[in-house]
């Protein structure tokens, strides 16, 4: 298990090392990405245009040597935009299903929410189930395909909030932010004569990822910390200022979210600060606040900051 968890454990931080190359002061949000893409999840980014949201994507399939393609939501775009169509081959006198972007490794969904809501829910099958239905056969997903989905604060114009079912689909949600000037230093002298994600090689294969998904499956979890993770996730549900609280789909990204970040700190076993520092980026965005909570200014992530400090942890 030792050997298996340092060899896990290497691949992590050859990773992580590979993309920071590119992410200048962004080790905390690529730890977060690879957490999520190594227990099988999606994530959600939401910032502002700028921050890198779109590098972090291509960097992290580069570093593994595989496919990437990027959507860009708009307000026009279609399902069959991102899932694909069948379109008819004259010479073959027979119809051809063209595969959409969404076949592929790691997908880019670029603004989000600019699309209608027809669109955004074509990728929930996708996302929940790693295959899509259409012209009533069921076409499987790669082994691996992990989703990177951006959208702009929902304060901007022209976009469509996410609806719960789909907010639900992603295991985690936070925000890059802006880094430190010294950090935008060293990105604007990086980027002085090119950008640095033309030159940036791959560390490992997918079959590396696969092995570290297997291994991640079997970090030890006791069923003390199984009941501290839904005794947090269950206080969601009794909290007078949230109208919708967290699913049993929450207890169970939290569960593996936190056995990412115990196998990248070299844990054969998940304590409660490993569930701590998933919790937030885990549950807030899945929660629907009561109105008097949204009018007073009371944010999800403070919700969730509370229970946390209110729910006592396994010792």
């Amino acid at each position: 298990m030792d050997i298996d968890l340092t060899a896990a454990q290497e691949i992590y931080r050859r990773i992580s090392d590979n993309i920071e190359t590119v992410m200048h002061g962004q080790r905390h949000s690529i730890r977060k990405t690879l957490a999520a893409f190594f227990s099988s999840g999606h994530v959600l980014l939401e910032d502002v245009p700028g921050t890198g949201k779109t590098t972090l994507s291509k960097a992290l399939a580069l570093s593994i040597h595989a496919e990437f393609n990027r959507v860009q939501f708009t307000s026009d775009l279609l399902p069959s935009d991102i899932l694909g169509v069948s379109v008819f081959n004259q010479k073959a006198h027979e119809f051809e299903f063209k595969a959409g972007p969404v076949f592929t490794n790691i997908l880019l969904a670029d603004e989000i929410n600019r699309a209608s809501p027809r669109t955004q829910s074509a990728l929930l099958e996708a996302m929940g189930e790693q295959q899509v239905s259409l012209e009533g056969q069921t076409r499987r997903l790669h082994d691996l395909f992990f989703v990177i989905a951006t959208q702009n604060p929902v304060e901007f114009r022209g976009t469509y909030p996410l609806p719960e079912a789909q907010m639900d689909r992603f295991s985690m949600k936070f925000k890059l932010g802006y880094v430190e000037p010294e950090d935008e230093v060293a990105i604007l002298t990086a980027q002085q004569n090119n950008h640095p994600i033309h030159s940036i090689a791959p560390v490992c294969e997918i079959t590396d990822v696969q092995r570290v998904k297997e291994l991640l499956r079997k970090i030890r979890i006791s069923d003390e910390m199984k009941y501290y993770i839904v005794g947090l996730v269950g206080e969601t549900r009794r909290k007078d200022e949230i109208e919708l609280g967290a699913s049993p789909r929450a207890s169970l990204a939290l569960m593996q979210i936190s056995q990412a970040y115990a196998l990248f700190d070299g844990s054969g076993y998940v304590t409660p600060d490993h569930v701590q520092e998933a919790a937030i980026d885990v549950i807030s965005h899945r929660l629907l606040l009561s109105s008097q909570a949204r009018y007073s200014g009371m944010s999800a992530e403070t919700v969730v900051q509370n229970i946390i400090e209110t729910t006592k942890a396994p010792s």
